[in-house]
Formats: C-alpha cells, structure tokens, sequence
C-alpha cells in the first residue's frame, strides 16, 4: 500500500520504501511486525510515524534508517539502495548524509558537550571542533558548549544529542521517540527545534512518537496499525 506523497517528477523523493517485511520469533511464534509496507517521503518534509506500543514504528525508522535489515522489500535513499551495496555503502551513506536522533541521549558523561558531538567525526578521521562548536549554536547551546552531560538538563542532554546528528550535514534527520524522556515543556521545544531544522535548514524529519498530538505537527501523520501504514 502506497500513500500519496508531494513528491514530482520535477523533484524526486529523498526516500523510497518499497514492500518492506520483518518478522520476529517469540517462542514458537512468528510475530509479523511490518507487512509489506511502501512509501515515499519527500525531501523537506517533515513525517511523523505513530501507533501503538509494539506497532512497530521503531523497526519501520530502523529500516528506513539503513540500521535494520529487512526481510525482504527495498529501501532506495536518493537513488541508492541501502541494503544492496554491502555494508562499506550503508556505512558510508549513514555517516554522511543521515543523521539519527535516540529517545536516550547515549552521551559519554566524561566528555564535555562539544567533545560528544566532535567524536562522530572521528569516523571520518577528521575532527572538526568548529563544525560542533556551530551545531550547538544552532540548536542553542552556544553558552553550554564545555559542560559535562551531568550539569545539563534533560532537554539540553537531547539538544546535544541533536546537535551530534546534525555534525555532518545530513539530508535526512531520523528520530526515535525524541521527547519520551522530557516533560511537555521540553518535549515542545525539541519538536519546534526538529520542525525548525526542516524550515530554516533544508532537511528531511521523519519522527516516531506515541504522543497524537505531538504526530499531527509534521506534513505527514502515517500510523502503523497491523503491520500497514494507515494515513
């Protein structure tokens, strides 16, 4: 099932899924989680997924991701597919053009704001203290660049850990339930800072979330209900 999307000829989709299908076994059982699910997601918009606890939205944003093999079924991101070059391709390709956002901050709590978000660069071999200085700038920690994770609050902890993804310019800005260990306050502003990121900056969100509400802010609401995407 294939859901419309503002895509063009003009201006081709960023990403591609095409019948995607996981499984996974408990027991003797086989529980189908994603059940031939396609879509498209157009560059600069902002999509959030949504369904209930063990839909399988998460297994979903892993495979569009690169991170999680599926069974069968073809995820193409800008023309390439991602489960067919070999690891090196999917390697290379979340390095440099995907950026991925985890409801844990998964900060080192021994290295300063900066030093978490310069160490993705060493994958690269090349750290750029200045591309990190400028990433937590833009998501407004400027003033916070030398503090230990310990001596930040929860919101500012996500902030960083945003801030890390953005590092390496990515096209597309994958997040994995980014406000469920905040308040509502807080959760707010790191969705406006996401939504921002799609409207000042020229990138692709695709968010989960299990708060309705928070799911209606993007271009795009797609829930997962019995393995299928439902518009």
């Amino acid at each position: 099932m294939t859901l419309p999307t503002p895509t063009s000829p003009i201006f081709p989709p960023l990403l591609v899924a095409r019948d995607l299908r996981r499984s996974f076994k408990i027991g003797s059982r086989t529980i189908e989680v994603l059940r031939g699910i396609s879509t498209e997601i157009a560059r600069g918009e902002a999509v959030f997924l949504c369904g209930a606890s063990g839909a399988g939205k998460t297994t979903l944003l892993y495979t569009l991701a690169g991170l999680e093999r599926p069974e069968s079924g073809t995820v193409e991101f800008e023309g390439t597919r991602l489960y067919e070059g070999g690891e090196a391709v999917q390697a290379r390709i979340r390095n440099e053009r995907i950026g991925f956002v985890f409801q844990g901050y998964f900060l080192l709590p021994e290295l300063t704001a900066v030093e978490n978000v310069v160490l993705s660069t060493l994958i690269g071999g090349r750290p750029r203290m200045e591309d990190a200085e400028a990433a937590l700038e833009k998501v407004g920690l400027g003033e916070r660049l030398h503090h230990l994770p310990a001596e930040l609050s929860g919101g500012e902890q996500q902030r960083v850990a945003i801030a890390r993804a953005l590092i390496n310019d990515p096209r597309v800005i994958f997040a994995d339930e980014p406000t469920g260990n905040l308040d509502s306050k807080t959760g707010e502003g790191i969705v406006e800072l996401l939504l921002g990121l799609v409207r000042n900056h020229d990138k692709t969100l695709v968010v989960v979330t299990h708060d309705a509400e928070l799911a209606t802010r993007g271009d795009r609401r797609l829930e997962i209900r019995d393995g299928m995407l439902v518009a």
